[in-house]
C-alpha cells in the first residue's frame, strides 16, 4: 500500500485532514480511498473492520509494506496527534537518491514532481505526465498562500473535486517509481534503504524534531553509505580478452585457413 498526508500544517504542530491510501495487491484492482480524518478524528484509525483490525494495526505492522514519498511529516503528526508509530516504511524519496550513480549527484533529494519527470515520462508520455501536473496545480491554486489559496480547504466537506485529485496525484505513481527503484537491487540497497527509512520514522518521533528548514533537502546518506552506494551503481568497463597491446597474450594457435588444414594433414 501506498500513503500520502494532507492537512493544514501538517506536524505534530498542525492538523491532519485527508489520508491517502492506495491499494496494490495481486488479488485486487489498484484502488484509491481518502480517509477523512479531520471529520473522523480518532475513529479513522481505531475503529475495527470485517476482520477485527483497525487502520492503526495496519500501519504499525511490519510485515505490511507502505510506501510513502517522504515520509517524516507524516509520520510526526501521525505519532503526535493519534500515538500511530508507523512500522514497515519504504521512503521512495530516499530510494531515488540511492539509484542516482554517484555520491555528488545524491547529495540533494528530489521532490516527486522531479523524480516523476526524470524517470517516469517514457512510461506516461508527454500528454499522461502533463495531465497529472495540471491536476496537482489546480490542488496547489486553492492551498498555496501565493495564488490566494489555504491550507484550510483540505478541512472543506465536501471536499473539493480539485483536493481530491490532488491528493490521489500524490500516490498514483508510488507503485511504479518503486518498481523502477528496485527492480534487480542487491538485498545489501534495499536493507540500506530500509534503514534509513526506520531513521526518518524515529528521528520524527523525537522531541527535537523540526518539521522545517532548508536542511531537510539534504540527502541523509553518510560517507560509508556513499562508499557503497557508489560501489553498488559502478559498472566495470567489459574486459577486451584480445587486446593485442597486452604483451602477456600469447597465441600459438593456427591463424590461417591453410595453417588450420595443415594442422589436420
Amino acid at each position: 500500500m501506498y500513503i500520502d498526508l494532507e492537512g493544514v500544517n501538517l506536524c505534530r504542530e498542525g492538523s491532519i485532514s485527508i489520508l491517502t491510501l492506495l491499494v496494490d495487491t495481486p488479488i485486487h484492482d489498484r484502488r484509491v480511498c481518502l480517509v477523512d480524518v479531520h471529520t473522523l478524528g480518532a475513529q479513522a484509525f481505531n475503529t475495527a473492520g470485517v476482520l477485527a483490525g483497525t487502520l492503526k494495526d495496519i500501519l504499525q505492522d511490519e510485515t505490511i509494506p507502505k510506501g510513502f514519498f517522504d515520509v517524516r511529516n507524516d509520520s510526526d503528526a501521525l505519532f503526535a496527534h493519534f500515538g500511530v508509530a508507523l512500522q514497515g516504511v519504504e521512503d521512495i524519496q530516499l530510494m531515488e537518491s540511492a539509484t542516482r550513480k554517484t555520491t555528488a549527484s545524491r547529495k540533494f533529494l528530489n521532490s516527486l514532481t522531479k523524480c516523476i519527470e526524470n524517470n517516469l515520462l517514457t512510461s506516461l508520455g508527454g500528454k499522461g505526465l502533463a495531465s497529472w501536473k495540471l491536476a496537482k496545480k489546480k490542488g496547489e491554486r486553492l492551498f498555496k498562500a501565493e495564488h490566494g489559496g489555504s491550507y484550510d480547504v483540505f478541512n472543506q466537506r465536501p471536499i473539493p473535486e480539485d483536493i481530491s485529485s490532488y491528493c490521489i496525484g500524490d500516490v498514483q505513481y508510488l507503485p511504479e517509481l518503486r518498481d523502477r527503484f528496485c527492480t534487480q537491487r542487491a538485498y545489501g540497497w534495499r536493507d540500506l534503504v530500509g534503514e534509513e527509512s526506520k531513521k526518518r520514522v524515529a528521528m520524527s518521533q523525537r522531541s527535537d524534531y523540526q518539521p522545517h528548514g532548508p536542511d531537510r533537502a539534504i540527502a541523509p546518506w553518510s560517507k560509508e553509505q556513499n562508499t557503497l552506494l557508489d560501489q553498488w551503481e559502478c559498472v566495470p568497463p567489459p574486459c577486451d580478452d584480445f587486446d593485442e597491446s597486452d604483451d602477456d597474450w600469447y597465441d600459438d594457435s593456427p591463424t590461417s585457413c591453410r595453417d588450420i588444414i595443415s594442422s589436420w594433414d
